[in-house]
């Protein structure tokens, strides 16, 4: 499975399993500047921005390790553009992970909710 088709295959099982929770899908794949969300969603009245990561090996390490500090920098300020644009104001917001192992035919999915 290449890196692309692993991607989106890692964001459709996150939508699908957000949903499955209960969460309000808003927004896939947003873009601000050249940095991107995966996915924004609402969670009763908190705004959630989830970063996917997915891997078929521990070859690179865990997929949560992926989702470095630097990475956490550009997702904030993504969400700060996300809340500009949008006008929203006085809301409650978190940084979750999902992170998704391809590993002998199985997949795991885990979610971190406020990951940082």
């Amino acid at each position: 499975m290449n890196k692309k088709r692993r991607g989106s295959l890692g964001e459709k099982l996150a939508i699908d399993f957000l949903q499955k929770k209960g969460y309000r899908i808003l927004q896939q794949n947003y873009r601000y500047e050249r940095c991107e969300i995966d996915i924004i969603a609402e969670n009763g009245d908190v705004l959630v921005f989830v970063e996917v990561k997915a891997r078929t090996s521990a070859l690179y390490g865990e997929p949560v390790e992926a989702v470095t500090e630097s990475k956490q920098n550009k997702i904030r300020k993504v969400a700060e553009g996300y809340l500009t644009e949008h006008e929203i104001q006085d809301t409650s917001c978190r940084f979750d992970i999902i992170a998704i192992k391809f590993l002998n035919g199985k997949t795991d999915i885990e979610h971190i909710e406020e990951a940082f």
